[in-house]
């Protein structure tokens, strides 16, 4: 089975029609992903915030692509002989036709690992920063940390695939690198207003569809076939184990976190049943190429409490994460990744290959951690990056896009105040 299906050189890239047809299809089922993130988060915030979000998800694919063809494609995929980053192919305009599909594919996982924050800023986070700093990850933070796993296309490789380090399709390379992302834009945000108690008392605030939550997981779960399985980068016999591996983990997932809940006598909430799916599938993200189907379900089992305790964790830090993203991308993506290591089909529990893997967790969260929370905070000096108080309660769709999402229900919202 492969391990690392994005270093590829360009002579081999894509050349069998057979394999740019299935890598292109791939590429429209993750950008298919795009509708299931904006059911998910457009759920789980309240009605008067769900126009902002998905737009939050309309501007991170739009300005995802734009900034990774322009200077990510290059950094993430270019000649890297220093093993650090790419210093070729920017601003590509001369590709052949394998080179094409392929750049479309990765753009697709650039706006995947932008997204990620965009459900846990929302209801706060104003549009125009936010748009500003989906462009750093796109361009920068996430096809910087790529290279080091799956560069270079053309010439050189990366430090950490030279060292053999797993990940298939990305549990670290977007998830994790998504989710920390994720956590330092909430960190410099803050709560949202009336969250959290001055007693250190939780209060919820639910979302306004839980239908469209659960629309958005099954939408996002279809595309994740096309996530796992264009990774091979090959229309061949290796799609049907990734897709096995990737279906049952996602099953597991969800079995896991019900059963989990129903041994801590705690509902078995719609909310964190589906998200127990997405923790199943980031965690086998990394894997699925190189792991028997019996550790692809241990896998989804085992990401269920990661993604249920890891949620329990950021609340007790006061860490506000509006869907539940940190847990899901980040911690599963780290989690998916030393599994990957723990059940290598070439060999369990190799302590060689698990050290490479806590290497790549480890330098993932040291870059992506502290050089988003740095850009969040200098975006936060040349412009607002939190909405006013009044904006907050009154809801950011009509203070930041002057419209409402359902009319019919906000009537009197328009009339409520100049919007400013």
């Amino acid at each position: 089975m492969l391990c690392m299906p994005h270093s590829v050189h360009a002579q081999d890239l894509l050349t069998d029609p057979a394999d740019l047809i299935w890598v292109c299809v791939s590429a429209a089922l993750v950008f298919f992903m795009q509708a299931g993130f904006a059911l998910l988060e457009g759920g789980l915030v309240r009605g008067k915030n769900s126009v902002n979000v998905i737009m939050k998800n309309y501007a991170d694919l739009c300005v995802g692509v734009l900034a990774f063809w322009a200077i990510g494609f290059g950094l993430m995929f270019g000649d890297n002989t220093t093993g650090w980053f790419g210093a070729s192919h920017f601003v590509p305009d001369a590709l052949t036709g394998g080179e094409s599909g392929f750049l479309v594919f990765q753009m697709m996982f650039a706006a995947t690992a932008a997204t990620i924050v965009s459900g846990t800023v929302a209801e706060r986070m104003r549009f125009a920063p936010y748009a500003i700093g989906a462009v750093a990850i796109t361009g920068v933070i996430y096809p910087v940390y790529g290279s080091w796993v799956w560069g270079s296309a053309f010439e050189g490789s990366g430090w950490l695939a030279a060292r053999g380090f797993i990940d298939f399709a990305g549990s670290t390379v977007v998830h994790s690198v998504g989710g920390w992302c994720a956590l330092a834009a909430a960190l410099v945000l803050g709560p949202r207003l009336g969250r959290f108690g001055s007693d250190g008392s939780v209060r919820p605030i639910p979302g306004h569809s839980l239908p469209s939550v659960a629309l958005g997981v099954f939408i996002l779960w279809l595309g994740w076939f096309g996530f796992n399985g264009g990774s091979t980068l090959a229309a061949d016999a290796s799609i049907g184990p990734v897709l096995l591996n990737t279906n049952l983990a996602a099953a597991a997932g969800v079995v896991g976190t019900m059963l989990l809940l129903a041994v801590l006598r705690r509902p078995v909430l719609i909310t964190t049943s589906v998200n127990g799916a997405l923790a199943g599938l980031v965690a086998i993200t990394a894997g699925c190429g190189s792991m028997s189907p019996g550790f692809a379900v241990l896998t989804g089992f085992v990401a269920a409490p990661v993604a249920v305790f890891g949620a329990d964790l950021l609340l007790r830090l006061r860490v506000d994460d509006v869907v539940g993203a940190i847990p899901v991308h980040g911690f599963c993506g780290a989690w998916g990744t030393l599994a990957a290591g723990l059940f290598h089909v070439d060999g369990l529990f190799r302590i060689d290959v698990i050290v490479v893997q806590l290497l790549g967790i480890g330098a993932a969260f040291l870059w992506a951690f502290p050089l988003a929370w740095l850009c969040f905070m200098v975006i936060g000096w040349v412009m607002p990056l939190r909405a006013e108080p009044v904006h907050e309660q009154r809801g950011l769709d009509y203070t930041e896009h002057a419209e409402v999402g359902y009319p019919e229900f906000q009537s009197d919202l328009p009339h409520a105040g100049a919007r400013s």
